[in-house]
């Protein structure tokens, strides 16, 4: 793929605003900025070192399937795109179980801004030493470089998935009840579960908690993303249920509206701590973030306008 590679880098080049694109699932490219785009296709599977190469514009729909031919999977969301995916840096509704994106990405082949193609990482996690580029570059929607090739950590397929469900003012006695779920919501007066393993096991698991297997999760409100401390969701308790969807044990509220009066409750919860809307859009850079973006771009030409908090 190094000539596919070198081509994306002659493309992004060294001067001029650039931006790129995959399949416009989380953000896009830039409007009215010159536009590239990333490799796509799966180099290889190395199913007993559970590793996986790809172009990062490959679909992560038809990652998926190449892998489920050797019984794998990778952790990302569903949809979009292999870069768009860590691009974006954000985790689908089995971070419970699968843990953060960033975990997936063990090395990475980026155009930089001086349109150089750079590695990043290693192969294995035993061959990673020094500052650790891969993980700036997971949530950093393109502004540090543009992800071209990465190599991702796999994992085993399980034996059987099911969702669950059961009535619940609270999820904390299910939540205890469960043993390593990939998934728990709640929505006020509900509680779902994914459960993965072997079948019995997760019958057992199941019953044991009083929870009846269901088609799947619930829709979740899309008007906003907001961040608390896991323990914060005991201050919904008793509130109106319905309004929102969190993600129990991992902090994660999705609501209907960004100016929902239920942030202010986690808020309070979280005593000014985590608590913050997710919408990188409306986030001033941190000073921090500002001169990691000074040291990648000084001339600001990657995804220009676009701010990561």
């Amino acid at each position: 793929m190094s000539a596919v590679l070198d081509a994306m880098a002659l493309a992004v080049g060294t001067e001029g605003p650039v931006t790129v694109a995959g399949a416009s699932t989380r953000g896009g490219a830039v409007d009215g900025v010159r536009c590239v785009g990333a490799p796509a296709g799966v180099d290889w599977v190395q199913a007993d070192e559970m590793t996986v190469q790809c172009g990062a514009g490959t679909p992560v729909d038809e990652l998926a399937a190449a892998l489920a031919e050797v019984g794998q999977r990778v952790a990302l969301p569903d949809g979009g795109t292999v870069g768009g995916a860590l691009s974006s840096g954000r985790s689908g509704i089995r971070r419970l179980g699968d843990g953060p994106v960033r975990d997936t990405l063990l090395q990475a082949r980026y155009v930089s801004a001086a349109g150089e193609v750079v590695q990043a990482g290693g192969p294995t996690v035993k061959n990673v030493s020094g500052f650790d580029v891969c993980r700036l570059l997971v949530g950093s929607r393109g502004t540090l470089g543009f992800l071209g090739e990465v190599i991702l950590r796999t994992r085993p397929l399980a034996l059987a998935s099911q969702w669950f469900a059961a009535e619940a003012d609270g999820p904390f006695p299910i939540f205890a009840a469960l043993y390593r779920p990939v998934t728990v919501l709640w929505d006020g007066c509900r509680v779902w579960a994914l459960l993965e393993g072997h079948p019995s096991d997760i019958a057992e698991q199941a019953a044991a908690a009083g929870l009846v297997a269901v088609d799947g999760p619930p829709v979740l409100p899309s008007g906003a993303r907001h961040l608390a401390a896991p323990g914060a969701l005991a201050a919904l308790i008793g509130g109106t249920p319905g309004e929102f969807v969190a993600e129990v044990g991992v902090g994660v509220v999705h609501l209907a509206d960004a100016a929902d009066p239920i942030r202010v409750h986690l808020d309070e919860a979280t005593q000014g701590g985590l608590g913050r809307i997710v919408d990188p859009s409306a986030t001033a850079p941190t000073s921090v973030a500002a001169r990691v973006k000074q040291q990648f771009d000084p001339t600001g030409r990657l995804n220009p306008g676009v701010v990561v908090g």
